[in-house]
Parts: structure tokens; C-alpha cells; sequence
């Protein structure tokens, strides 16, 4: 017996639906290790001491929104080079000419080790996977609404 069109349709939304909501699983329980594998790991940093060359608060203006973005930039001497001081949460810490402590991993300088954890490989796939997560959080209910609509119709109007 051949399946209608209706049926076959009907079957490849059951199957998509069911396949995001496992990636959805999936995703969530590698967004929860890869959480306490990133918070439990000890990247390699070296505190260092480097003098704070210049600080300053640069508000962002989205003209669609009107929203403000405020991003702090710190530049720093360590070494003889300048950096720019990444994970800085404020410019008024940063008086120009004080001797701060910063964190040196990868060539870069950050204010905290927290900001040397999610610079890593590990937090970036972190991100990846909850974003992924949240993404399928949407998209995976969808389908199944899809699924139930479809199936709905079916038994209303059959072939």
C-alpha cells in the first residue's frame, strides 16, 4: 500500500521534530560539562604588574534601537609593549600611571582570571553550545507544533 503525500509529509515532520529535540538534549547536557569542565579549569596565566597608560568609557549608540552600549578600554604598558587590557569592568579603576595587577595568558593581558577562563577554547565551545541550546529551545517546539497542526488536518480532512 502506497503512502499519500499528506503521510509522507507527515512523517518527515515527526522525524525533524523528534531529531531537534535530541539535539536539544544533547546540547544542553554538553552546555552543562562543558560549564564545570570551564569553571573547573586552570588555564595557564602569569600575574604581572604593567602600568596603566590610558582609560576610558566608549558608549555605543545603536541608531535603530537607541540603545547605549558601554564598553571600557583600557591600554596598558607591560614589557616595554602596550596592550589593550581585556575584561575590564570599569575606567575608573585604571588612574593613568598606576601600577596594576594583570593576568597574561596568550599574549594577551586581562584584568581578572575570569576573563583568562573565557578566553579559552573550552568556554568558546561553552558558548557554542549554550547558544546552540537556546536556538533549538526555539526551533524544536516549532516543529512539534508543526507536527500537531499536520496531524490535526490529517484526521479532519482525510484521503
Amino acid at each position: 500500500m502506497k503512502e499519500t503525500e499528506t503521510e509522507q509529509t507527515l512523517k518527515k515532520v515527526k522525524r525533524n521534530s523528534k531529531l531537534l529535540w535530541l539535539a536539544f538534549v544533547i546540547s544542553l547536557f554538553a552546555t552543562i560539562a562543558f560549564w564545570f569542565l570551564m569553571n573547573n579549569s586552570n588555564p595557564e596565566y602569569e600575574e604581572v604588574s604593567a602600568v596603566v597608560l590610558s582609560s576610558e568609557k566608549v558608549e555605543y549608540v545603536n541608531r535603530k534601537t537607541n540603545t547605549r552600549t558601554y564598553k571600557y578600554e583600557v591600554k596598558v604598558k607591560y614589557d616595554g609593549k602596550t596592550y589593550d587590557l581585556h575584561n575590564a569592568h570599569n575606567a575608573y579603576s585604571y588612574v593613568e600611571g598606576k601600577t596594576i595587577t594583570a593576568y597574561k595568558a596568550n599574549n594577551k593581558l586581562f584584568a581578572n582570571v575570569e576573563g583568562v577562563k573565557t578566553a579559552t577554547p573550552l568556554a568558546n565551545t561553552y558558548y557554542v553550545f549554550l547558544f546552540s541550546s537556546f536556538g533549538l529551545l526555539i526551533i524544536a517546539p516549532s516543529y512539534s507544533a508543526k507536527y500537531r497542526q499536520k496531524k490535526k488536518e490529517e484526521k479532519v480532512n482525510p484521503k
